[in-house]
């Protein structure tokens, strides 16, 4: 992982980060449907979980953008990773408490399954709020919500006006109109994203969740590396 400082004399968004970062500090959350009926049933027929299936598919487009990827160094500095990895939760039913679990990214599906396979053996039972330790700084968070499908999610961080990355919330999934939707939410800073960003992203997600069979292995409940 790399951490890349932005030249800020030659950056064509400095104004707007400025403007947001320090002028009208300004974050904003986006909230649409994505339609999951293909990828569930291939998720169920292939024997594959579709949690990591729907955190791959965000970690994926967030390391398509650099504007998912901005963030500030320990010296307040704007600059990028070459590479994210999620940070997600998993739900506890025994005290109805959950615990965050990271998970490298890995650009082939396989090769992540396993990872996120690997860290439920070692870590799902692990009942702490950071269950898995030494989560590299370059990740970002995924939560998941799956009692409710909700219209519309909003976090309120306080003091968070130089949180730059993305924050996920995904819903309950149900059927409307024939199809099952999948509410999510991301929350993103105005500084370095723009509602063309949010609405690109949103519009990846669904294509990678319409061609799911060009990247979801076969027929199979674990792959082996």
């Amino acid at each position: 992982m790399n951490f890349h400082l932005i030249d800020m004399d030659h950056w064509s968004r400095k104004p707007y980060f400025e403007h947001y970062l320090n002028q009208v500090r300004c974050t904003y959350s986006m909230t649409a449907n994505i339609d999951i009926t293909h990828l569930l049933a291939k998720s169920k027929s292939r024997g594959i979980k579709l949690y990591p299936a729907l955190i791959y598919m965000i970690v994926t487009v967030v390391n398509r953008h650099v504007e998912f990827r901005t963030c500030l160094d320990a010296e307040g500095r704007p600059g990028y990773w070459d590479s994210m990895s999620p940070s997600y939760t998993l739900f506890h039913n025994e005290n109805k408490t959950f615990s965050s679990i990271w998970t490298a990214y890995r650009e082939v599906f396989d090769e992540f399954y396993n990872g996120w396979l690997e860290d439920q053996d070692k870590y799902g039972s692990v009942m702490k709020l950071m269950a898995k330790a030494n989560e590299p700084p370059n990740t970002f968070n995924i939560s998941c919500i799956p009692w409710v499908h909700f219209t519309g999610f909003n976090l309120n961080i306080d003091n968070g006006s130089a949180y730059l990355l993305p924050i996920f919330t995904m819903g309950k999934y149900d059927e409307q109109d024939g199809a099952i939707r999948l509410p999510l939410s991301v929350q993103v800073h105005h500084a370095v994203c723009d509602g063309y960003h949010t609405g690109l992203l949103f519009h990846e997600l669904q294509q990678l969740a319409d061609s799911c069979e060009q990247w979801l292995p076969g027929d199979r409940t674990r792959v082996e590396p």
